[in-house]
């Protein structure tokens, strides 16, 4: 039978266990005092585990700490044999104490060694011990150890000794940190660390070398414990009013080329700095005992916790803000000495995450370029990057981890490759196409105002693909004709509401104006999958890339249909509109949004809003059932636009986002290109226009494999537009047709037959 426990705040005392925060600040009292008497680091931890387990009236104390990436070393005991210290060790997943580590969790259990996990380690000579309470040592997610207190008669701990073990084991994780408690492991090689290599997924097109500059602020305490709970109190007041300034004047000084859509990001994070909930806990953490930075960092280690639990692409988004917010919060709270060097001019910025705001705050033009661990192709972070244009490669797993302060660096955002201390021939390698880079960059200027004509007269419409008022220069900067594909999700991503009609007018005309006489395709709404709206509940589905998306939401939820179709017409103001529905399956769903729009241009006031002076509505054709649609629907489209990108991985049955089936299929292949051919006749016998939109458009060789399907305008990347445009100058498309043709009478993979006979006839590809 569980006995009730003799030992523990909330029991000795006659408290019961609403009085766990009091007991805790006493034992950081106790602490703080026991930090503050002279000795090297062990004698202090050492000092830690007898003053645990005095006040906790637990026969053992232990603290193991992490040792390597995966070995859990005793590093101070009361109660254990002393011999044990730095000798009994256990892998991370092994016994109770790995099982902590591993899970970042806590055990409660009054019957230790009947446990399913439970590790004999007889150098310890903790067999006679039966409860076991352990919890985890973890700072900014990372567990660096676990802290665990035993006693030999069966109990079950109460929540205060629970609440009491895991504040103490923050204050281990803050001076563990600071480098005060150990020292180095001898058999830890990290400091001579040899080239590293990794590739992650490419966010903002670029290569940059430079010097590696860590975001992370590290916060030094060898005492995290407070003196002075009110005066604590007062400073991390004071701290979040001037975060609240700071935010503000970031804002109002945005050096940003455009800061419509960057506006709303920021504003977002406004009303994160501004959250009392968040206040209230970190004033929460300070009455406890803590300093305010420990206070912070304990929050900020919470939250990181929790976005590595969290598997919701919009709630790890909204955490990672939080995590930046306490971040800039620490930067106010620190002292000169505790803050980082300086950032160097050529500075490679490698985080776990990053948020807008601490993303802007670094100065313009020290930035070459940046590396996340975390992060995503449409996060906030990488919507600013692009608009810096600065080379980003974000799910760069373990880079934080792996670079020093200083080190020589190599992003290669166009391939997801990142480099830390490379060897002499890779940097030589890169500083090599830098310069033929920039050459080449003189070369695409030249071309500018070229046509992107065959060598035997057929002319590819070059477009880009856009997101962003800020990707709008590039229209003019590259020699495109026109905008293939503006998406019109971003704007709605980067609210925390949805945007009102108004709004959504104002962005669209600036869009229209931008584009300066130029076309523009605009997207309607295209979310679900790993989309996610803020404002919209998203649902939980096995497959959501085959889910309920684009306009299959729009359809079942016309009220944001219409919104946006009332708002793209009043934008028009009497000039052209082109607008596309994404993710047709069939004619019946075309056929219902395009009537959403006539009823909508029906209901224009013409003395408030005059009509586009033209009208388009077209389709973005993702799925292999439209390619066979009657002709009632190609009849009915003005224009199609291939989605490259889901179209081929749904003919190949090849998630893309999967980097075991992404690379085996690709859009120069025999298979995929016969189906664009059909496309292709389909559309001259219904006189409806077509082009092409996805990466492959923005590859050379694929781009020369498209237009030889007959396709004759390709939408890509503005960065890809000078070197598809010289290829292109450069080839005979009927020639190219015949090559693709012989290599699949030969079995020949086409891909490969087109790149032999470019460089066999010095195209540029």
């Amino acid at each position: 039978m569980t006995e009730k426990p003799t030992s523990g705040w909330g029991t000795s005392s006659g408290q019961d266990d609403s009085d766990g925060p009091t007991y805790a600040r006493q034992l950081l009292l106790r602490l703080r005092e026991a930090l503050a008497a002279p000795g090297d680091g062990k004698s202090r931890l050492d000092q830690i585990v007898r003053l645990i387990a005095t006040n906790m009236v637990a026969e053992v104390c232990s603290v193991y700490l992490m040792r390597g990436s995966d070995v859990l070393e005793l590093c101070a005991t009361e109660g254990l044999k002393p011999e044990a210290v730095n000798n009994a060790r256990l892998h991370v997943g092994e016994g109770l104490v790995g099982v902590i580590a591993r899970d970042a969790g806590t055990i409660n259990t009054s019957t230790a060694r009947e446990h399913p996990e439970f590790r004999y380690l007889p150098e310890t000579g903790e067999e006679v011990y039966s409860s076991f309470l352990g919890v985890p040592i973890q700072r900014l997610g990372k567990v660096i150890g676990v802290l665990v207190v035993q006693n030999e008669r069966p109990m079950t701990y109460k929540p205060a000794d629970e609440e009491a073990l895991r504040l103490v084991a923050m204050v281990i994780a803050e001076i563990a940190d600071a480098g005060t408690l150990l020292p180095p492991d001898p058999s830890d090689t990290d400091g001579d660390r040899g080239p590293f290599h990794a590739v992650g997924t490419n966010a903002s097109d670029g290569v940059a070398i430079g010097r590696v500059h860590l975001h992370e602020p590290r916060l030094l305490l060898p005492n995290p414990i407070a003196d002075d709970v009110v005066f604590e109190r007062q400073r991390l007041r004071d701290a979040m009013d001037q975060l609240r300034v700071d935010i503000d004047e970031l804002i109002e000084s945005s050096s940003l080329p455009d800061t419509g859509e960057h506006r709303d990001v920021m504003e977002t994070y406004r009303l994160f700095a501004n959250d009392k909930g968040w206040l209230r806990r970190l004033e929460a953490n300070v009455a406890t005992g803590l300093k305010a930075e420990a206070a912070v960092d304990v929050a900020r280690s919470d939250a990181r916790a929790k976005i590595d639990r969290a598997r919701d692409p919009y709630l790890r988004e909204r955490l990672n803000d939080m995590d930046d917010l306490a971040q800039r919060l620490l930067r106010r709270l620190m002292a000169p000495s505790q803050t980082e060097e300086p950032v160097p001019t050529d500075a490679i910025l490698v985080a776990r995450a990053i948020g807008p705001g601490e993303l802007m705050d670094y100065p313009r033009g020290t930035l070459h370029g940046i590396i996340l661990e975390e992060g995503s192709p449409s996060s906030h972070a990488t919507i600013v990057a692009r608009a810096l244009d600065i080379p980003l490669v974000v799910q760069a797993g373990r880079c934080a981890r792996e670079a020093n302060q200083g080190d020589i660096a190599i992003v290669n955002g166009d391939q997801g490759h990142i480099h830390f201390r490379p060897r002499r021939d890779v940097v030589a390698a890169y500083e090599e196409k830098l310069s033929l880079r920039a050459q080449e960059k003189q070369a695409f200027a030249a071309l500018r105002g070229a046509p992107a004509k065959t060598v035997d007269g057929h002319h590819i419409k070059l477009l880009i693909n856009a997101g962003l008022s800020a990707d709008l220069p590039s229209l003019s900067e590259s020699g495109a004709e026109g905008v293939g594909l503006l998406r019109t999700e971003l704007h709605f991503m980067l609210n925390r509401q949805m945007p009102t009609r108004e709004e959504q007018t104002r962005f669209y005309s600036h869009i229209i104006s931008k584009a300066d006489d130029k076309p523009v395709i605009f997207r309607t709404l295209d979310v679900g999958s790993d989309k996610v709206l803020p404002f919209l509940k998203q649902l939980s589905e096995d497959n959501p890339a085959l889910g309920w998306r684009a306009i299959r939401l729009g359809l079942d939820r016309p009220g944001i249909l219409k919104m946006q179709a009332q708002a793209l017409l009043r934008a028009a103001n009497g000039r052209p509109l082109r607008v596309m529905f994404p993710m047709v399956a069939n004619y019946h769903e075309f056929k219902r949004g395009r009537e959403i729009f006539l009823e909508e241009v029906e209901r224009l006031n013409p003395d408030r809003h005059t009509p586009p002076s033209k009208l388009e509505i077209g389709a973005m054709l993702e799925t292999p059932s439209l390619v066979y649609e009657g002709n009632r629907f190609y009849k009915m489209t003005d224009f199609l636009s291939i989605g490259g990108n889901d179209l081929l991985q749904f003919f190949y049955a090849a998630d893309r986002m999967n980097e075991r089936t992404a690379g085996r299929y690709g859009t120069a292949s025999h298979p995929f290109l016969a189906m664009l051919r059909q496309i292709v006749a389909r559309c001259e016998a219904n006189d409806t226009d077509l082009s092409f939109c996805g990466e492959a458009a923005g590859k050379p060789v694929d781009a020369l494999a498209l237009a030889a399907t007959g396709i004759r305008a390709l939408s890509m990347r503005p960065a890809a537009i000078g070197p598809v445009k010289r290829a292109i100058r450069a080839a005979d498309l009927s020639a190219i047709t015949q090559v693709i043709e012989e290599a699949e009478e030969s079995g020949t993979p086409a891909r490969q037959a087109l790149i032999d006979y470019c460089s066999k006839h010095d195209i540029p590809i």
